[in-house]
């Protein structure tokens, strides 16, 4: 959806919403409620980067969706946070419920400025399944702008036909008050298009975890430095990929039309941070910095890339932590958009890439 629809129906439901310019075009729609980055646009183009709830396609059916109980899936970037059988499973080990906390999503951000910077702030009470004793926090999100990282790259500086857009995201989490023994930490969730390929570099062979769902052989391309995950399949599936192989680059190439789009987050992968998600049946299996998750069912019909930060609390001595990631995002045509894949996450990729 274009800008200037979702902005038009957001405030015809009564949701703050804004479209913040940075210094070089790139333009965010940012939604107050649940504290999302909805919506990345280029300068020349008002066509959006990431997936969008359709229900927000028309003021009726958005009205309906916020006036529900159900979970308030707008799209976009949101902030969660791990581990998710301890926040998600109030029943825990019964995993026949499963619920977002609304504390948490869309909980009560505010949005404002701070040093010139859009800034959305959460501050809330949670209570883990597992330990039983509330913690309470804060999430707080600052957005900044992200040149183009090509800018100076002989051969991409002066490319005409792709158009790019990013941002730097600056997150941090606090431990205020309540129990400081449980651990917690930051989980970052980008929804894109479906039917794409999600490309993740490794330092060596990876080896992916299925969390859930029957993922088809053949969307699973593994080599030593390289996975690819073709996000085609029907139903819901999500694999995991531990943080000693990860790169911290993760990119994701979808087609538009007669043109491709390729976004890439850049982030921090730390092999001596503890990172503490864990596959629903195993909670002590934890070490999972990358999950991606396939979703073409009633939820709706997208992929989601998603990165895990060091948790604090606990043993690890921190109340407080921050965390920085970059987005990188492409449009234009298929064969420059695969030559900027190939330069920012492997030269390996068109070579093991063979979706069509």
């Amino acid at each position: 959806m274009k800008a200037d629809e979702l902005l038009r129906t957001l405030s015809a439901v009564n949701k703050v919403a804004r479209v913040i310019t940075m210094a070089d075009g790139s333009r965010l729609l940012i939604l107050e409620h649940g504290g999302r980055i909805l919506g990345l646009f280029t300068p020349e183009s008002d066509e959006n980067f990431f997936w969008t709830n359709p229900v927000l396609a028309s003021i009726e059916s958005a009205k309906r969706f916020y006036d529900s109980d159900e979970w308030h899936n707008s799209g976009g970037e949101r902030m969660w946070l791990s581990p998710e059988i301890d926040l998600f499973f109030p029943d825990y080990p019964d995993l026949a419920l499963y619920h977002q906390p609304r504390q948490l999503d869309p909980g009560n951000y505010e949005l404002s400025t701070e040093n010139g910077c859009p800034c959305l702030t959460n501050r809330l009470a949670l209570t883990p399944a597992r330990s039983g004793k509330r913690v309470e926090l804060e999430i707080s999100k600052s957005i900044a702008p992200a040149v183009d990282p090509l800018r100076y790259e002989p051969g991409f500086s002066s490319i005409d036909s792709v158009y790019y857009a990013g941002y730097t995201l600056q997150a941090s989490l606090k431990i205020t008050g309540g129990d400081t023994g449980c651990r917690i930490g930051l989980w970052n969730l980008l929804q894109l298009p479906h039917g794409g390929d999600l490309v993740i570099p490794t330092h060596s062979k990876a080896v992916p975890r299925v969390y859930f769902g029957d993922i088809p052989p053949d969307d699973l391309e593994i080599s030593d430095h390289l996975l690819i995950y073709h996000m085609r399949a029907g139903g819901e599936q999500k694999i995991g990929i531990r943080v000693v192989p990860v790169t911290g680059r993760v990119g994701y190439l979808y087609r538009t039309g007669n043109r491709w789009a390729l976004v890439v987050r850049s982030f921090t992968a730390n092999p001596s941070g503890e990172y503490i998600d864990s596959p629903w049946d195993f909670p002590d299996e934890i070490g999972y910095a990358v999950q991606a998750c396939n979703i073409c069912s009633g939820l709706g019909e997208f992929s989601e890339l998603e990165y895990h930060a060091p948790a604090i609390g606990g043993e690890t001595g921190y109340t407080c932590c921050r965390d920085e990631s970059l987005l990188w995002a492409y449009r234009g045509d298929k064969e420059t958009i695969l030559e900027i894949a190939e330069k920012l996450l492997s030269s390996d990729l068109r070579r093991q890439l063979i979706s069509k």
